[in-house]
Order: C-alpha cells, then sequence, then structure tokens
C-alpha cells in the first residue's frame, strides 16, 4: 500500500537538539591547524551557533512539505520517496537515487527543469533518512534496486530510466542489471574505474593521472570509509548521540568533496544534517558501505556517464567502455560530487540529452496507470531550500 506522507518533526526533537547544541563539549585545537588535523574548530563552531540559533527547521519542513511525499513497505522496509508527475502524460519516467551523505534533498534543484520532460520518482534509500532506520544484515546495492524495481512497479511503470550518484551510482546500475526488461538505460555522475595491469589497454596521460589519483586513494584508504565499512554500529553511537559530531562528520565532506566555486548554501547543507540527526539515521545510513562491497551483475543496459572535474575520482573511459554499453560521456570542468546540487543546470541538461536523444528509440510508454495514482497530475515546481552560501 502506498501512503500519502508530511514531515513533521514533533517540536520537542527539535527543542532536545537546540539543547544539546547549546551543552556542545568542544575539544581544543592547535595553534594553525587548518585542515591539517580535521575539521576546523573556528569553522564547526560557527556552523554549530548557526544551526542553533539561525537555522529555521519549520522553514524548510513546510517548503519540502509542498512537495509530493508517499512511503510503502517494501521486502519488509519502510520505503519513503517523492513523486512528480510530468504535465506530458506521455513522459518517460526516472527514477533518481542519491548517495551518502546525501539525501532526497541533492535532487530539489533538478526537480523543476526535469519534470517538464520526466515524471519523476526520487527515493531515500532504506536505511537513510524517512525510510528509517534498516533492522537486518542484507541491504546491499542490489537488495536496494530490487526494492526500486517493485517500487516502480506499484507506481505502474512499465519502462523507465535510472540516475544516480554515488550510492545512486550502484544502485542505478544494479537495477539496470536486476531489471532489464524495464530500465531503458542507465544515468550516472560517478563510476569508478580501478587500474586494471591485464586490460592491455594504452591511456592517454589524462588517463594515466586519474588512476593515479585511485592508487593513492587505494593505499590510503579515507578513514571515514574504514570507519563506515568495518565499524558502522561503533561510529554510529557517537553520530546518533552528538549534533556536533554528526555535523562534523557530513560537513567535512561537503568541503572536500565539492568544487570550490559551488555555492552549496549552509542552509543546505543543515537540512540535509538535521535530515539524518532527526531521524537517527546515522548508524543505518552508515551500514551500506559494510553492505555494498558484495558484488552485482554486469549492468546490460545503455549507460550514460557525466564526469565532473572535482568529483572524488574521475572514470577512465577506455576502462569503463569494457564493463558498460557507454552511449554518452560527457566532461564537465565544473562540479563535484553532490553535482545535483552544485551543477543542477549541467547535470538536468546531461539527463535529459542522454534519455531523450541518445537512446530515445528505445523508450516505450511510460504512464502509469489510473489504479497507482500518487500525486498531481502536473509538475511540483517548488524546489524546496534555498540560498547563496552564507
Amino acid at each position: 500500500m502506498i501512503k500519502p506522507f508530511r514531515i513533521d518533526i514533533p517540536q520537542a526533537d527539535l527543542d532536545d537538539l537546540n539543547d544539546r547544541l547549546a551543552r556542545t563539549r568542544w575539544p581544543n585545537e592547535v595553534v594553525d591547524a587548518g585542515w591539517d588535523y580535521g575539521f576546523p574548530l573556528a569553522r564547526l563552531r560557527e556552523l554549530a551557533e548557526y544551526w542553533r540559533g539561525g537555522y529555521d527547521w519549520r522553514e524548510h519542513e513546510t517548503r519540502l512539505n509542498e512537495l509530493p511525499h508517499f512511503t510503502t513497505g517494501i521486502d519488509g522496509q519502510n520505503i519513503h520517496f517523492i513523486h512528480v508527475r510530468s504535465s506530458r502524460p506521455d513522459a518517460p519516467a526516472l527514477i533518481l537515487t542519491h548517495g551518502w551523505p546525501g539525501s532526497f534533498l541533492e535532487f530539489l534543484d533538478v526537480i523543476e527543469p526535469l519534470s517538464h520532460d520526466f515524471h519523476l520518482v526520487i527515493p531515500s534509500i532504506p536505511g537513510y533518512g524517512f525510510s528509517g532506520p534498516t533492522h537486518e544484515r542484507g541491504w546491499d546495492v542490489v537488495r536496494v534496486a530490487r526494492a526500486w524495481a517493485e517500487l516502480m512497479r506499484r507506481l505502474g511503470y512499465e519502462r523507465y530510466g535510472a540516475q544516480g550518484g554515488d550510492f545512486g551510482a550502484g544502485i542505478s546500475t544494479a537495477l539496470g542489471a536486476v531489471a532489464p526488461e524495464q530500465v531503458m538505460g542507465v544515468h550516472v555522475n560517478y563510476l569508478p574505474t580501478r587500474p586494471d595491469p591485464d586490460a592491455g589497454i594504452e591511456l592517454s596521460e589524462t588517463d594515466e593521472a586519474r588512476l593515479d589519483k585511485v592508487r593513492q586513494l587505494m593505499a590510503s584508504r579515507p578513514p571515514y570509509q574504514a570507519l563506515q565499512a568495518t565499524t558502522p554500529q561503533t561510529i554510529g553511537y557517537a553520530l546518533t548521540d552528538s549534533p556536533v559530531g554528526q555535523l562534523a562528520w557530513i560537513a567535512e565532506r561537503f568541503a572536500q568533496w565539492t568544487d570550490p566555486r559551488s555555492q552549496i548554501s549552509d542552509e543546505r547543507m543543515l537540512t540535509d544534517v538535521s535530515l539524518y540527526w532527526l531521524t537517527a539515521t546515522a548508524a543505518s545510513s552508515a551500514r551500506l558501505h559494510r553492505e555494498a562491497p558484495r558484488r552485482t551483475e554486469p549492468c546490460p543496459v545503455p549507460l550514460g556517464v557525466a564526469v565532473f572535474a572535482h568529483d572524488i575520482t574521475q572514470s577512465v573511459r577506455p576502462l569503463a567502455e569494457r564493463l558498460y554499453d557507454i552511449r554518452r560521456w560527457s566532461e564537465f570542468e565544473r562540479g563535484g560530487h553532490f553535482a545535483a546540487m552544485e551543477v543542477p543546470e549541467l547535470l538536468a541538461e546531461d539527463i535529459r540529452g542522454f534519455f531523450l536523444t541518445d537512446i530515445k528509440d528505445d523508450h516505450r510508454p511510460a504512464t502509469p496507470s489510473s489504479s497507482s495514482s500518487t500525486g498531481p497530475t502536473g509538475p511540483t515546481r517548488s524546489t524546496g531550500p534555498t540560498g547563496a552560501r552564507r
């Protein structure tokens, strides 16, 4: 059963957050530490003080509720999603999947441009946000993909595309593998390519430089990834008990993974952090890092790849082409890991070009049946909280 959902955080939870922020026990910091030891103290205090005294969750909650939210139960797990219908009844359907430490909030600025041409389904990964925590083992990217296939079936979509970055990219390609008859194509803005000495492919200097970056990351695994992939429960205690701990954990990723020219506002980032805090999903979202290494079947459907210059790593096309049927490969000088938030206009145009031009001959009617109606007949235009960097 699909049910309408409205965001309504109890005031007691907001009061508790403010109380905890007011009682933060701060560590000291060495002189001129900068970023050498981790997130700078002065910047974190600035964010925490604004979160407590200037940020208004209710304002963003009201804006977010302008979007059509729903929940349903799949495979024993609550699933939250947004469903925005295009004004074009014959528009293709598209499911957009976020990653970590993101959420459905990543896509707020692409809803309006994409809903002109697509029916949009934007779910929260099990263990994240309003989907709530998971309660059993095995929620890896393949299981999430199977849940997405069931979600789209319930909505009446027999044919659709998939898009994502970070974990959303892995879930989207897994969806193409588990439901190849339904998925017309997959577009990703993150596609790791590992060095392969047996590939026998001559690479350009640019590609070799990209692989060197990958080798450096593999040689010194990022601390956040090591903790979440090995002991997500342990780090979950600290993140679930301390809002400043949760803030630092996520804000560091935004600081390090974005293009320095990107204008992701403190308001938008704090809304994302608040979502993790208010739903107590720090530990359950981290578990996906532990579950994720399970291997998936090759993705047989057409693939579009958008490569952003300031992402964690950049894909190497000759290696990717050995594994995927690549129909579009776009390189962008602007943008980083959170492309939908950083450069929404570039990402939306690339998604549109891939599905409406590069693989349009693969389309079939995507209009859901009348019995599966879960939203307005036209698109919702609200894009949620916005604002320039403070």
